[in-house]
């Protein structure tokens, strides 16, 4: 599962040959969620209101740049690195 991208302790990552809807995992301090990139929501899990709130921002400013490793992944090709929030 390569991670994407980190930034204040939230690590951001995807699975290669995942199912739909397209998707990432985001865990922090041993909290999980799965996270829906074109609606930026929960799909399941769960996390500190604080982190989620960062994760789903990072997510809006990011998606085209989500949806496009999320087509790498689906052919098995390495994934780009996504700028951390800061």
């Amino acid at each position: 599962m390569p991670e994407i991208s980190l930034f204040y302790g939230i690590r951001i990552t995807m699975y290669y040959e995942d199912h739909n809807p397209p998707h990432f995992h985001a865990e922090y301090n041993g909290n999980k969620a799965v996270i829906d990139i074109d609606k930026a929501r929960v799909i399941k899990g769960a996390l500190p209101s604080r982190q989620l709130k960062l994760i789903l921002a990072w997510c809006v400013i990011h998606q085209d740049e989500l949806m496009q490793n999320w087509e790498l992944s689906k052919d098995g090709l390495p994934l780009n690195r996504i700028n951390p929030l800061v």
